[in-house]
């Protein structure tokens, strides 16, 4: 006898109200896929850059462009939040903060973290 099988076919993502520490999952998976693919475009630039004078030039040309700047704040905050939810990560995989509240205060401890470490380089770049 066949058991009906009651699970949704298309889930939509846009209705779907995850908790935060299934924010900070998703998040640290997508800021893992936005480093990898900078891997390529940084590996070029650095290229470009030790080829002498006028492709250091054409580098800093490059990176000092809009569209690169919004890239390069979009890798750094990938950069910190793959850190700290990583180190979160590493703490669960010990079991350490796997219950729901503690589970909760550390999603809003990378959150905080990440924002002050964010705030702190640009300020440290920009002033």
């Amino acid at each position: 006898m066949a058991v009906k099988d009651n699970r949704p076919f298309f889930l939509n993502l846009i209705k779907i109200r995850l908790p935060l520490p299934g924010v900070v999952s998703f998040l640290h998976r997508v800021s893992g896929v936005f480093m990898f693919i900078a891997i390529p475009f940084l590996v070029y630039l650095l290229d470009l850059s030790l080829r002498g004078q006028m492709g250091f030039q054409r580098a800093a040309q490059i990176l000092s462009s809009p569209l690169a700047v919004i890239a390069l704040l979009v890798l750094l905050w990938s950069l910190l939040h793959h850190l700290f939810a990583g180190i979160r990560f590493l703490f669960i995989d010990f079991d350490m903060g796997v219950d729901k509240q503690p589970a909760r205060q550390s999603a809003w401890l990378v959150f905080g973290l990440e924002a002050i470490c964010f705030i702190a380089i640009l300020l440290g770049i920009y002033l």
